[in-house]
């Protein structure tokens, strides 16, 4: 709720590090299943609200690349483990994994197609997971790295300039944990959506059981 005022203080005592840290951290939540807990669009958004406060310590620029770089290798590295790894993985052994996510990307994925990749970035959870799927085997790597490179340019582009532009805007400033749970439930929408519409789908297709007539005395 607070990342702005966390992120704050890292820039202050680390500062032109803080480009190391933010790597990392989106990197790991992109490219390690293990991790999709970690703040990825609040993140972003938040950095680029820094970067408009103190040019001189996060260029945005140089911010904008780093990151992209850390979206697109850590969606790669994703994609090499799901391809050593395999399901096996999610065979309950390894507490973090969860075989819900799992079934869950598999049904996104089913889907969208190869267009996941780019979709997946908006939608958290999923988009720690689709990458390991492609990698299991539903996608080859040159088709695979196409998508990643687009998707990791749009969604670092959106919002971290969200944040560069908007964020530092007064009313944002004094509501900035509101923004970041804004931020939250619009990136989930479409995963909502999704569940929606399929139970909504099955419930038509799901044919309707007629009683027999009772005979008549």
């Amino acid at each position: 709720m607070h990342i702005d005022e966390y992120l704050g203080d890292i820039v202050r005592t680390f500062g032109v590090w803080t480009y190391v840290l933010l790597f990392l951290v989106i990197f790991a939540e992109t490219g390690l299943v293990v991790t999709p807990f970690l703040p990825g669009d609040s993140l972003l958004f938040a950095a680029g609200a820094i970067a408009a406060l103190v040019p001189d310590t996060l260029n945005i620029a140089v911010l904008v690349v780093v990151l992209i770089f850390a979206a697109i290798l850590g969606d790669t590295a994703n994609y090499w483990i799901g391809h050593w790894v395999g399901p096996k993985a999610f065979s309950g052994k390894v507490r973090f994994l969860k075989k819900e996510h799992l079934d869950r990307t598999n049904a996104f994925y089913d889907k969208h197609g190869g267009k996941t990749i780019i979709l997946a970035r908006f939608v958290p959870i999923v988009r720690t997971f689709a990458p390991f799927v492609a990698g299991i085997g539903a996608m080859n790597y040159s088709k695979f790295i196409a998508y990643n490179v687009v998707g990791g340019i749009a969604w670092v582009l959106i919002f971290t300039l969200l944040g560069y532009f908007f964020g530092n805007v007064p009313f944002v400033q004094h509501n900035f944990e509101y923004v970041i749970i804004a931020i939250v439930l619009i990136s989930v929408l479409p995963a909502v959506w999704e569940i929606v519409a399929e139970k909504t789908r099955s419930r038509q297709t799901t044919p309707a059981v007629v009683a027999p007539e009772e005979s008549a005395d």
